[in-house]
């Protein structure tokens, strides 16, 4: 779920550009940090709190696939790995709560009226 910071190697603003990252990834520990970048984007893009940023997560089709090429995770990096995982669930967890309540919000309001909630008061012109 994470990617490269715009500090640490190529910057991406788009859900998108993540898988792209991963198969340029020629060792592990490049691998992690597009794995870290991407969770940092998806934290960015909470905090931003945009409803459709947010959802653009949610729709992403495509899961990660670790790279068959590298072999197992070397001993040395396992503990990144676990922790960047821990991180990656609370991260994905965050954005289906966000998710849910939006949708949630959107419905309430597709619901209510917008109708005056009083009568609205009629004169009527009579000559006595």
């Amino acid at each position: 779920m994470i990617g490269a910071r715009s500090g640490d190697g190529p910057a991406r603003n788009r859900v998108g550009d993540f898988p792209a990252l991963v198969e340029q990834a020629r060792t592990w520990p490049a691998v992690l940090d597009a794995l870290e970048g991407d969770v940092h984007d998806a934290e960015e893009t909470l905090a931003r709190g945009r409803a459709e940023e947010i959802a653009a997560w949610g729709r992403r089709s495509t899961d990660w696939i670790p790279p068959s090429n590298l072999g197992p995770v070397p001993d040395d990096l396992r503990e990144r790995a676990a922790r960047l995982l821990q991180h990656q669930l609370a991260v994905a967890e965050a954005l289906v709560e966000r998710i849910t309540q939006s949708q949630k919000q959107r419905d309430v309001a597709a619901r209510m009226s917008y109708a005056p909630s009083r009568p609205v008061a009629s004169f009527i012109d009579r000559a006595l």
